[in-house]
């Protein structure tokens, strides 16, 4: 229990970190913008939009999650068991009934979103509709759930669009030196410096999502084998989702550290510097902690 109160804790001072970090970010690209076209205005406009982007990431970074996943909202009447089990889920673990929504993609996956446990949403796609036996879809609900219950869901949300915001600005800015004429690039050490600035962006954007700690997927991992009582269901869901071999169209490096298990089948490196960079542990861990739990 205290560890989980850790976690929660951790979680509240990630979300302010991605913020700062965003704001700190945004207004020095800004300055280095507007110090190389010689023009104030830009630095202001940088400000501004910091600070309307942290909001809007606040507010509504959950709607632009589902959005960008194509997921569609449902109803108990559309898909009464599968409200029926995060229903009891839910009840369960003490939680608000989170929104439901459908992602139309063969491949096995899931993910939690929200601000909030009282404003937050499951998605799952129908493959894992289709492919999960009860046990198994329970176990990955209560994976999500427990998402919810241990407030990953903002930091998580949050980081998709900051990310996504910083990658877009990273283009931009390339762009708009690499068109600027000599006399307005202010001298070539400020144009090093604005080009040295766009390409840690990228970089920058990458560490936003990075900040989404690994640790959580082994954590929801055990809080869900301990609110269903089964760790075998989600195991075996798992090692079904290991061996799927479709393709998540709607999938974007922004929200792939969203879901239940890394949605770019066949993509995953097994050196030990990009398993640095890994957003989900490897599942082949995952299962073999579930399988070792007591329960």
């Amino acid at each position: 229990m205290a560890n989980l109160y850790s976690h929660r804790a951790s979680n509240i001072r990630k979300t302010w970190l991605l913020i700062s970090l965003f704001l700190i970010l945004i207004i020095t690209i800004g300055w280095i913008v507007s110090y190389v076209f010689e023009n104030p205005v830009i630095l202001y406009v940088a400000v501004a939009f910091s600070l309307i982007m942290n909001i809007l990431a606040y507010w509504f970074s959950d709607k632009i999650a589902l959005s960008i996943a194509k997921a569609k909202p449902i109803e108990r009447r559309d898909l009464p068991e599968l409200y029926n089990i995060v229903e009891n889920l839910s009840i369960a673990a003490g939680l608000s009934m989170p929104r439901l929504y459908i992602i139309n993609e063969p491949q096995i996956n899931a993910f939690a979103t929200g601000r909030n446990p009282k404003n937050s949403a499951v998605a799952v796609t129908t493959g894992a509709l289709e492919k999960l036996n009860r046990n198994e879809l329970e176990g990955v609900l209560a994976h999500e759930l427990s998402h919810i219950g241990n407030r990953d869901i903002l930091v998580s949300t949050i980081a998709v669009v900051l990310s996504g915001v910083i990658a877009m600005i990273a283009d931009i800015f390339l762009r708009t030196i690499m068109w600027s004429d000599d006399e307005r690039r202010g001298g070539a050490l400020v144009l090093a410096a604005a080009v040295l600035a766009a390409i840690l962006t990228p970089f920058a954007a990458m560490l936003l999502r990075l900040a989404v700690s690994r640790k959580r997927e082994f954590l929801a991992d055990a809080s869900g084998a301990l609110l269903t009582r089964y760790p075998e269901g989600l195991a075996s869901a798992l090692e079904k989702i290991g061996k799927d071999p479709n393709l998540m169209r709607s999938a974007s490096d922004a929200t792939a550290h969203l879901y239940i298990s890394n949605p770019f089948k066949g993509k995953e490196r097994k050196s030990w510097f990009v398993k640095l960079f890994m957003t989900h542990p490897p599942l082949e861990e995952r299962i073999a902690i579930l399988r070792g739990m007591r329960i």
